[in-house]
């Protein structure tokens, strides 16, 4: 994989793509600093460092701390992402919508473009009503409210405009890279998190949990790599067909189904939805021993209640999205006509339920791999509650945890087939030696 990178800078066209697309993220990551006027970022940063464990530290998450730190970008990618999902249900439930061919694929970056802006829009002043809830505005009115939400809607379509330009001149899918420079941005301070366990007094501990951290991580990421890449064939043949003077068909070939074609989609859904409670109770004060507060506490990201409730709504999305985004019943009718057959299924009706049957035993695998990288982190956290002396080492509160890996590595691995397809098309074999 490395080794494609590095054959892709000897060619000049795929350089300049690769440099450009670098240029753009290095943008973005300035942006996400920038601060915004009339706001208190070191007061709102406070206040969001008290409320751990919430809705807003999964945007957090999203944004790369920029929602943390009030900047410019601090909405990130999540107003486009909510608005791509929205319209791609709105497809599937108004397929006139979508149309067909590459006008009908344009048609849809348009709606998702003014989606994006509605939500950003109501996203904005969400933000606003939350930055003065904790204190955070230098100054009230009006004016000043219609210059910081129209700051955080103009800064996320402009992450949306640097995702497109991406696309459009540069290497990969624009928003998931700047999803990938998010999380990869929290890296360095995991790193002097983790020189500060070792060069503590307790430096056995700091030596043994960095350890722990690196065998963790490689194997994790052995797993995704190897889950990525996992799939289930299923044969199909064509019969044999004389169009004039030529035979067509005959030929046998496979129908592949990835074992995990939802990505992180479950992860960040079920994630949004049980974060819904403690986001809640930043705002609702319950007292102690009624029933309330201990309905919020079961939400928090130390209580069992949240990894197994996590659990069963990524199982849930999980098999949500596949249904909205494979359709068995079209793939058998294409079959069909294209004279196309599974060995020992009848065309039809039957090719379509032995389809379904198999994508919901290969769902519920993926589904379960996805809730077990997800809910791993909260389980080790919850053990680490009760073993002596790990105060303070909160895994589950890493950036890098286990969906943040999932997304590192996918859009890695997307970029690096990406490139070999360019490589491939320009008849180079740098990546085959």
């Amino acid at each position: 994989m490395f080794r494609t990178f590095v054959n892709a800078f000897k060619i000049p066209e795929l350089k300049k793509k690769l440099l450009f697309t670098a240029l753009i993220l290095v943008l973005y990551r300035i942006g996400a600093c920038l601060p915004v006027p009339f706001v208190n970022a070191e007061a709102f940063a406070g206040f969001m460092s008290e409320n751990s464990g919430t809705l807003f530290s999964f945007f957090s998450f999203l944004s790369g701390t920029s929602f943390t730190q009030a900047a410019l970008f601090a909405l990130g990618v999540s107003p486009y992402i909510t608005a791509s999902i929205v319209v791609q249900l709105l497809a599937v439930a108004f397929p006139k919508i979508a149309g067909d061919g590459e006008n009908g694929k344009q048609r849809m970056q348009v709606i998702t473009r003014y989606v994006t802006i509605g939500v950003s829009l109501v996203t904005a002043i969400g933000y606003y009503m939350i930055l003065r809830n904790a204190g955070a505005l230098m100054y009230k009115g009006f004016f000043y409210a219609a210059v910081i939400v129209a700051c955080y809607c103009a800064g996320s379509s402009l992450v949306m405009w640097l995702g497109e330009k991406i696309n459009e001149h540069g290497i990969g899918n624009g928003i998931s890279l700047i999803l990938f420079a998010n999380i990869i941005s929290s890296v360095p301070q995991l790193l002097i998190y983790l020189y500060s366990e070792i060069a503590s007094p307790k430096w056995l501990r700091g030596i043994i949990f960095t350890v722990g951290i690196a065998v963790f991580m490689s194997a994790l990421i052995w797993l995704i790599i190897y889950i990525s890449d996992s799939e289930r064939r299923i044969p199909v043949q064509y019969a044999k067909k004389v169009v004039g003077r030529k035979m067509y068909g005959g030929q046998n070939t496979n129908l592949p189904i990835k074992l995990n074609m939802t990505g992180v989609m479950p992860i960040i859904f079920a994630n949004a939805i049980v974060s819904i409670p403690s986001t809640i109770n930043m705002f609702v004060t319950p007292t102690v021993g009624t029933f309330w507060y201990k309905f919020f506490t079961w939400f928090t990201v130390e209580h069992w209640v949240y990894a197994v409730l996590s659990l069963i709504l990524i199982i849930f999305f999980a098999y949500f999205y596949t249904a909205i985004s494979f359709n068995p019943v079209e793939v058998a009718n294409n079959m069909q006509k294209n004279g196309g057959s599974i060995p020992g299924v009848r065309p039809g009706r039957a090719t379509s339920d032995f389809i379904t049957k198999i994508l919901h035993r290969i769902t519920l695998i993926g589904a379960l791999y996805l809730a077990v990288i997800a809910v791993l982190p909260v389980i080790v956290n919850y053990i680490l509650k009760f073993i002596p002396n790990t105060a303070g080492l909160q895994f589950g509160a890493f950036a890098f945890g286990g969906s943040s890996i999932i997304i590192v590595v996918g859009v890695i691995l997307e970029t690096a087939r990406e490139i070999e397809a360019q490589m491939t098309m320009r008849h180079y074999k740098g990546f085959l030696d």
